[in-house]
């Protein structure tokens, strides 16, 4: 009994020796820059230029907004330019691929909802080769198995996971406010974004009247989150959406906005008009819009 307790000891601390191979941080070592998914502007580091962030791969982020104000439509604009690289509807945002994969998984919408935005995605992104471009409508599947999907999907696919969209977070948990639910939820993202070497962008609603994510599984994507990216809408243009970076571990990307075209494809538009302080920024201007 004795020498059993002695080796399972012995093999507890070979793991605990290789996680601190693999954790052990030493400030003399030179890191790059982390390699980004997506990102809006640049700001120079260290005498260069670098993408400004929206998310970098092995993070999580997530986008919250009130019912209704164009989530899935700001998901597609981002899916187009992660599949095009930079497109006419994107403006300033760029993203990063490399060879990599779109993975879009909806928790809400049906198979007929669900292919129309894939169709709305691949529009975006142009007459290029969409290469790796995948999408699952989970809408029939109890929420622990579409965690266990979305993993096995993954592991599916490792080596080649790029951008992951998950549509949205709180189908993957019974109720918002259950605390060991979100806990392990947004464990498992941040355990896949690291295992599976990709950038998870996820959706959770804001709560009625405020501007905070819904419930305890919101507040721990806040604390666990590269970037939390809200939506509002514009209270000076009625058919606009301000972009706002609310947190970000690094450089905060600077506030846009989008419209949704005759079309029924969301674009970049011009400077967000703050009542208190003005025009913040002059975003880079969209080429000509196809209506």
């Amino acid at each position: 009994m004795q020498e059993e307790i002695t080796e399972e000891k012995t093999i507890e601390n070979m793991e605990m020796e290789l996680i601190a191979k693999d954790c052990e941080i030493f400030t003399d070592e030179v890191l790059d820059y982390p390699p980004v998914a997506l990102s809006f502007g640049e700001k120079v580091l260290r005498g260069k230029k670098v993408p400004i962030p929206i998310g970098t791969y092995g993070n999580i982020s997530f986008v919250q907004a009130p019912s209704k104000t164009g989530k899935t439509f700001f998901l597609s604009m981002l899916a187009g330019v992660y599949l095009s690289g930079q497109n006419i509807y994107g403006g300033g945002l760029k993203g990063h691929r490399d060879g990599r994969c779109l993975i879009h998984f909806d928790t809400e919408m049906g198979l007929w909802h669900t292919q129309q935005v894939a169709k709305r995605i691949e529009s975006m992104a142009g007459d290029i080769d969409l290469g790796c471009y995948k999408k699952y409508a989970l809408r029939k599947l109890g929420y622990k198995d579409m965690l266990k999907f979305i993993e096995y999907i993954l592991k599916e696919n490792e080596g080649s996971n790029g951008l992951i969209i998950i549509d949205g977070v709180a189908d993957l948990v019974t109720e918002v406010n259950d605390i060991k639910d979100g806990n392990e939820c947004v464990r498992t993202l941040m355990r896949l974004s690291v295992e599976y070497d990709c950038h998870i962008i996820t959706v959770i609603h804001s709560n009625y009247g405020s501007d905070k994510a819904t419930g305890h599984l919101g507040s721990t994507l806040y604390k666990k989150c590269e970037s939390a990216i809200s939506l509002e809408k514009s209270t000076t243009h009625k058919d606009r959406v301000d972009v706002k970076c609310k947190l970000s571990r690094g450089f905060a990307f600077d506030n846009f906005s989008f419209e949704i075209n005759k079309h029924s494809l969301p674009f970049v538009v011009g400077d967000i008009y703050d009542p208190l302080n003005g025009f913040i920024r002059n975003q880079p201007k969209n080429k000509e819009i196809p209506f």
